[in-house]
């Protein structure tokens, strides 16, 4: 339930509209709703100022359908992740409304939509195979408020690259970097910047790579300053940081 919603129910029962009864079977399903295969957590928004987001990994299509719709019904933004075609398919049965990013593998579903004034966000990858990683954490921060500034296939074996585009990256508010193989852009691009760089290891890579250990060791280890790490491939959790950062910056009359 976001704070928008809980605030017309208020209102409602404050102007004669709502009896205080018919707001409590309305509020029934707070802190969370039982749904059998899943307990939805109905209050995240009030108390963390996002809704919950589905991880559409190890569902199926019509749990995450039926756990889409009931946040919808009292939240005006719901976001699915790690999501199927054949999920988007069960969700736009229910919700019309919802698009789905098949590069991020996202569904999201956005009804009271702006992007806030501001510096925004920066995500950098390394390569075009960074690229799924790189637009979850794009579109997740674009979801959230921040303008997202796309910087891909800038990696360390053509810093020129890179640099061409520092001015624009500077910018930013917070840098996602993306990078697989050996995971060396993150020490890069931190060492060019003032500003926090969330790097996100990928599994792409050779052999010897280990499914995204190199990367994440590397930037475990960096020496550049600012530098901070998601978890493998966790796009979604790098864009959510970075808009969170973004948002802490903007003027305080936007945040609130």
């Amino acid at each position: 339930m976001d704070r928008a919603f809980l605030e017309r129910i208020l209102q409602e029962v404050a102007g004669g509209e709502k009896s205080p009864a018919e707001a409590a079977e309305v509020l029934k399903d707070l802190p969370y709703r039982d749904m059998g295969f899943a307990n939805v957590d109905k209050h995240r928004a009030l108390r963390c100022g996002a809704a919950e987001v589905v991880f559409g990994q190890g569902k199926t299509p019509e749990q995450a359908a039926l756990i889409m719709e009931e946040l919808a019904a009292t939240n005006a933004n719901v976001l699915c992740t790690r999501a199927s075609a054949e999920m988007y398919e069960a969700v736009k049965r229910r919700l019309k409304e919802a698009r789905y990013e098949q590069t991020a593998r996202l569904i999201l579903l956005r009804r009271d939509f702006a992007l806030r004034a501001g510096a925004g966000v920066a995500v950098v990858s390394a390569g075009a195979a960074d690229m799924p990683v790189a637009e979850e954490a794009a579109f997740t921060a674009e979801f959230y408020g921040s303008a997202a500034l796309r910087v891909y296939d800038v990696g360390v074996a053509g810093l020129h690259r890179l640099l061409d585009r520092v001015p624009q990256i500077r910018a930013a508010s917070a840098i996602v970097v993306v990078a697989g193989m050996e995971g060396a852009l993150a020490s890069v691009v931190g060492g060019l910047v003032d500003k926090p760089v969330i790097a996100v290891p990928t599994s792409v890579g050779y052999g010897a790579s280990l499914g995204g250990l190199a990367a994440l060791f590397a930037m475990l280890n960096s020496c550049s300053l600012g530098v901070s790490v998601m978890n493998i491939d966790n796009g979604f959790g790098a864009g959510y940081l970075a808009a969170l950062i973004d948002s802490l910056s903007a003027a305080p009359a936007e945040r609130a």
